[in-house]
């Protein structure tokens, strides 16, 4: 390149870095109201209603309208995310890494400590149980050969990924080989009252999901026998779309930490957490080993 013609493309360098600002910013998605989805756990009326008081502090800090998507299933939350139909999220951690590897922008940025209870230990992982009646025979998992079993999505970390390649490694042999009938409730909550209904013998359920719902109707609580308990796992990471402006991005964060938001008593109470707690890809690490 001569002299004069380095000279020119020097100096032209601000000027086509000025111009291409406008057009970085024009990309990013500024949407006129946030959609946000959840993967349903159990009765979806409920966790919306217990959603509501993080959905009014969402809205208060983004000055916009905030809407909830009810999605009938765990891929339909990811669909709606990947579409843009959705802009944030509460995922499983599997839903989550699944996501993730169709769309490497989508971004966790917090999951949330558990509080102690029976089936629970406090902090900012859960376990995937496999449990029974405990009226039932069943007092250990070699009890369980050829009964029937009950999953509880696809893409459910605790009640799929996690039995049909942890326990299923440790048993040594598939599941449909080790249980007579293996199928999917569709929820945590299905899974256990099937359970509790004489359904189905067993169930693979999330130890938060289990905690929620016998917190509920703590006279469950002597109704359920765990007989299997897998190493902790990461709790649910809320994403949002990694297209989001950069100051939504950081508005929705804010939301979830600032002091008087979410970590108000009011949202934790009602969504029965300690806290939020922040997160990003490499938290998830294990699961993506697993995945």
């Amino acid at each position: 390149m001569n002299l004069d013609l380095r000279r020119r493309t020097l100096l032209q360098l601000p000027l086509l870095a000025a111009m291409s600002a406008p057009a970085l910013a024009a990309a990013c998605e500024r949407p006129d109201r946030l959609r946000f989805s959840m993967i349903p756990r159990g009765d979806v009326r409920k966790e919306i209603a217990d959603l509501q008081p993080l959905l009014d502090q969402l809205r208060a800090a983004l000055g916009i309208p905030v809407e909830i998507y009810a999605a009938p299933s765990y891929g339909a939350v990811v669909e709606a995310l990947l579409s843009g139909a959705v802009q944030l999220a509460r995922l499983g951690p599997a839903s989550y890494v699944s996501a993730r590897r169709a769309d490497p922008m989508l971004t966790p940025f917090a999951n949330y400590a558990n509080k102690a209870s029976r089936f629970q230990p406090a902090g900012a992982f859960y376990h995937s149980l496999l449990i029974v009646r405990a009226g039932s025979a069943i007092a250990d998992v070699g009890a369980l050969r050829g009964k029937r079993l009950a999953l509880v999505d696809p893409e459910s970390t605790s009640g799929a990924l996690i039995p049909r390649h942890v326990f299923a490694k440790q048993v040594g042999r598939p599941l449909a080989a080790y249980f007579s009938q293996v199928g999917y409730s569709g929820s945590h909550t299905q899974s256990i009252n099937r359970v509790l209904a004489g359904q189905i013998d067993a169930a693979f359920v999330g130890s938060q999901n289990l905690a929620t719902e016998m917190a509920s109707n703590p006279a469950r609580e002597r109704q359920i026998r765990v007989v299997w308990r897998s190493g902790p796992i990461p709790t649910d990471p809320f994403v949002f779309r990694g297209q989001l402006c950069d100051d939504l991005q950081e508005k929705i964060r804010g939301a979830f930490f600032n002091r008087g938001g979410p970590q108000s008593a009011d949202v934790l109470d009602k969504l029965n957490v300690a806290r939020f707690v922040p997160v990003s890809d490499r938290d998830y690490r294990i699961v993506q080993e697993i995945y």
